[in-house]
């Protein structure tokens, strides 16, 4: 098992988690049962960053968590976000849709989700998205009164910008970045990676499999009968020209005696030692296959050679629609 501090003052955590979300519907039909079994293999196996949101089909995920870390919460590292406003309808999990960072509201959530966790606090809290309306400086002042609490130990921010970043860490130290980062989702690479390396802050990727679609099991816009559907990456001829980058990843992942998932995240993982990923997963197959990367040892020769397939900015299409965009990275 491979563990790697969070950020320049946080705790030490697996270097890869598990990513909830899926466990509530996200992708396709899930089922408890199995998604509470896959979390306990998680922590038996002494992989114990849990992901999650208040946000996951109305606490639903929360809820799921509690039972599976019932008498074992001190194996667990529980990360939540808060503050995405989920609206009723067929794309309400497809895109970041409004976000709120008022005090009141975040001070307020905060309760809930612990009454769902079945727990005394929250390890890292993360406000899903920058609020534009709402000074940062004022979201992460309240988070910082939670710390002071007791209530949850360290903050984190997700999707934010270089700029974002520096004013939040100006108020409290910032333990955590949560951003897409992957083979197919690198243009964080220009300033916001500097920016937190530069503030001694960790990075925690998700989506590094960009939602499924590196692990090779994808074949035909068929295969997709979720939220995905409605993404640029997934539709129409960009879907042909990036499935074509994923048989070169699966060829040179053969050679290398490993899955292309493996692959993957074992490429997220080589990016740096303050780097985690936390693949999302309902099942305990794919579970342990995840956790597998982590034996994965790519020389530079590897490194150069999936570089050469998939440099920076070779996925087609974005990876939210345009309407989405603005909301991002603020």
């Amino acid at each position: 098992m491979m563990n790697r501090k969070l950020g320049k003052n946080g705790p030490l955590v697996s270097a890869v988690g598990l990513g909830c979300m899926g466990m509530s519907g996200a992708y396709g039909q899930s089922d408890d049962k199995e998604s509470i079994a896959t979390i306990e293999r998680a922590l038996e196996l002494g992989h114990n960053f849990l992901d999650t949101a208040d946000y996951y089909r109305t606490g639903h995920n929360e809820a799921l968590i509690s039972q599976a870390i019932k008498g074992k919460r001190d194996k667990a590292f529980l990360s939540v976000k808060t503050g995405q406003l989920v609206t009723a309808g067929p794309n309400r999990s497809m895109g970041p849709g409004s976000v709120t960072g008022r005090p009141d509201y975040l001070c307020n959530a905060v309760f809930y989700s612990l009454q769902r966790l079945k727990t005394d606090y929250i390890d890292l809290y993360t406000p899903a998205r920058v609020d534009p309306t709402v000074p940062i400086e004022d979201t992460i002042g309240a988070l910082a009164d939670l710390v002071e609490k007791g209530v949850i130990r360290y903050i984190g921010l997700s999707e934010a910008s270089a700029v974002s970043i520096r004013k939040a860490a100006v108020v409290h130290p910032i333990t955590a970045l949560q951003i897409e980062y992957s083979l197919w989702s690198r243009d964080i690479e220009a300033e916001v990676l500097p920016t937190i390396r530069e503030l001694g802050i960790g990075m925690v990727a998700y989506a590094p499999l960009s939602r499924g679609f590196l692990s090779g099991e994808i074949r035909t816009p068929e295969d997709l009968k979720d939220s995905r559907i409605h993404m640029p990456r997934y539709q129409g001829e960009n879907f042909y020209k990036n499935l074509e980058l994923v048989e070169k990843i699966t060829k040179l992942a053969t050679e290398k005696g490993c899955t292309p998932s493996q692959l993957a995240i074992a490429w997220v993982l080589a990016q740096g030692e303050d780097i985690i990923t936390i693949p999302g997963t309902k099942r305990i197959k794919y579970l342990e296959e995840n956790i597998g990367s982590e034996n994965v040892q790519l020389t530079w020769e590897d490194l150069q050679g999936i570089e050469a397939i998939m440099p920076a900015g070779a996925v087609s299409g974005t990876r939210y629609p345009e309407r989405f965009l603005n909301s991002l990275n603020r």
